[in-house]
């Protein structure tokens, strides 16, 4: 009786299904958690990892954005150096004449030496790169005197400075020979005439023929220093300097040969155009007479050191 209920009730569980479909969707809240009950940490406590920025800096560091500053503000004052020479070269050299380049330079003088102009296109860029430049090095002192432990004036001196590149020490040349010449050219006028109105190309000319020496010397060390101080540096911004080839072997070496090459022909050849414009055209064009002639004279008699032995030669 036993074996037939068994028998029975085997044969009852081996009776065919109807087949059912499948659930194309899990039943909400039936396995997957709702969005409510997701652990914290899978929006929250995992984040992508913070990448740096060009050349490795982060992205807040104080070397970050003065590299930028430095970089951005060249920018702005080589805009401003692209119509100087133009204005004090260039044209000079293509019309061979100081007389024919003046209407040029009073055409676009304006652009640079306005009250709005001026401050923005000159001063501010100009004191910004080199507020960036100074600031870089010192806090890179500051890095290598905190990456060493050096707490006292002796451990301080027994840590090297950064390396100076050599553009840079080209930069650090060119600070007083710029302001020099700003001086002269601008700061002069301005406070003993109220304006440069009355500077232009004579005034440069007169310059040199009074004082040949002082002129050639201080003129051939502002453009040489400046065109090469700007080639390498513009090189550098765009990835063209022989440092910055990453390349190995033989072929590297080379590389960086080129274009070591290739940067001081270009600054040559801009030293070489500004030079002949500014000095073999301006620089020759001889002293202005009249009563012209003798405001300059009163003008460069307040050079400071040299402004005497200016005048009474």
């Amino acid at each position: 009786m036993n074996t037939h209920a068994n028998d029975l009730e085997r044969e009852l569980s081996l009776q065919e299904l109807e087949p059912s479909p499948i659930e194309e969707e899990f039943p909400s809240d039936s396995y997957f958690p709702a969005a409510s009950d997701k652990a914290p940490y899978d929006d929250e406590a995992i984040k992508p990892v913070q990448r740096t920025s060009t050349l490795g800096l982060d992205a807040h560091s104080p070397v970050w954005y003065l590299t930028r500053i430095h970089k951005y503000s060249s920018y702005a004052f080589s805009v401003f150096t692209a119509f100087h020479v133009a204005n004090t070269a260039l044209i000079p050299l293509a019309t061979r004449s100081v007389s024919s380049s003046e209407p040029y330079l009073l055409l676009t003088r304006p652009y640079y030496q306005s009250p709005i102009a001026e401050p923005f296109v000159v001063v501010l860029p100009l004191i910004a790169h080199i507020g960036s430049g100074v600031a870089l090095r010192l806090y890179r002192r500051k890095q290598n005197l905190k990456r060493y432990g050096a707490e006292n004036r002796t451990d301080r001196r027994m840590v090297a400075w950064p390396k100076l590149s050599g553009t840079s020490a080209l930069g650090y040349a060119l600070v007083p020979l710029v302001f020099g010449h700003a001086f002269v050219n601008r700061i002069i006028p301005l406070w003993y005439e109220g304006g440069s109105s009355s500077i232009n190309l004579g005034y440069v000319s007169h310059g040199f023929a009074k004082h040949p020496a002082v002129s050639f010397v201080g003129f051939s060390a502002l453009i040489t220093v400046g065109v090469w101080h700007s080639v390498w540096g513009w090189a550098k911004w765009l990835n063209f300097t022989p440092s910055q080839v990453t390349q190995g072997g033989p072929e590297g070496q080379l590389l960086r040969k080129r274009r070591w090459y290739v940067v001081n022909a270009i600054s040559a050849v801009v030293s070489a155009l500004w030079l002949a414009g500014g000095m073999g055209i301006v620089g020759r064009g001889g002293a202005v007479g009249g009563w012209v002639g003798r405001e300059y004279d009163q003008l460069y008699s307040h050079i400071p050191l040299i402004g005497n032995y200016m005048a009474s030669s």
